[in-house]
């Protein structure tokens, strides 16, 4: 959570600014999942540790879809042997989908307290 890796920061991972047209709803339609992230919105604090749970769930949910989507259109490019460059993409992708495994583990742990 605190620390993201490399390739996600290559790719538009990192710390994110809050948007004034970005609602808590849209944001987590959006696959973000971090709770640091999601208190910048003022409603976060009226909700119960349940309710931010379940939004978080539904976070890590979208953001798994969306990395196992991005992964299904670098394994479709044709010709791969040529193009070392969506290789590392796919890599790149790999080590997100892991890491997204990783952050749902830690944070099941630590809203299950």
């Amino acid at each position: 959570m605190e620390e993201q890796g490399e390739s996600e920061q290559s790719i538009g991972g990192g710390t994110p600014s809050q948007s004034p047209n970005m609602t808590l709803e849209k944001t987590i339609e959006m696959g973000e999942y971090d709770p640091n992230f999601l208190a910048n919105f003022p409603e976060w604090h009226t909700l119960s540790r349940h309710i931010q749970f379940q939004y978080i769930k539904k976070a890590l949910e979208n953001r798994h879809h969306q990395l196992l989507a991005q992964y299904a259109e670098l394994h479709n490019v044709l010709d791969l042997r040529n193009k070392p460059e969506v290789w590392e993409a796919i890599r790149n992708m790999e080590k997100q989908l892991h890491h997204i495994l990783e952050e749902k583990e830690k944070l099941f742990a630590e809203y299950s307290k």
